[in-house]
């Protein structure tokens, strides 16, 4: 099969579908790719505004590790379960932030032997920018798309994404089974 493809059809597999409506014959792999192509704009928008804003060596990965220390902070083991990684990953991955000076570990009041990851005041201001920009984002929908358009995607996404899709990890989907 020629990998060719014209430049509506991306990693088309199936020949067209003639005669079927317009909604019956896009074909269904377009849904997932507009949804991460929407994800991936935010993100990549984020991520530049917050350069443009003093933190520069910010990655969509910290945000995530971020989320998962939480207000309370966390363990290496729970920050690893909550991003779906091994302790050492999350290990790594709060080292960095700590070097960039996001995250600080210290002691667990609790249990001597433990340490504990907390967000640090720069920490907080990369989230309490991240939230502001994302309000910025989602108004430049709103302006291009209109309040009820984005009012109705979100409404009908809250719908079909269960719950249980809110999860930081994605391990899953690369590990081998």
């Amino acid at each position: 099969m020629d990998n060719v493809v014209d430049d509506k059809k991306v990693n088309q597999v199936v020949g067209s579908r003639n005669g079927e409506s317009e909604e019956a014959s896009t074909p269904g792999y377009e849904l997932p790719l507009l949804l991460l192509g929407g994800f991936r704009s935010l993100i990549d928008r984020l991520h530049a505004e917050l350069a443009r804003q003093g933190h520069p060596d910010l990655r969509p990965a910290h945000g995530f590790a971020l989320q998962a220390v939480g207000p309370d902070g966390a363990t290496a083991s729970e920050i690893g379960r909550r991003l779906g990684v091994s302790k050492q990953a999350a290990g790594k991955t709060v080292d960095r932030l700590e070097a960039l000076g996001y995250a600080e570990r210290a002691d667990d009041p609790a249990d001597a032997r433990r340490k504990v990851v907390r967000i640090t005041p720069r920490g907080l201001d990369a989230l309490a920018r991240s939230a502001a920009v994302f309000d910025e984002l989602r108004a430049d929908w709103v302006r291009t798309l209109g309040a009820g358009p984005v009012r109705d995607m979100e409404a009908a996404l809250r719908t079909v994404v269960p719950p249980e899709a809110f999860r930081l990890d994605a391990s899953s989907w690369f590990a081998g089974s």
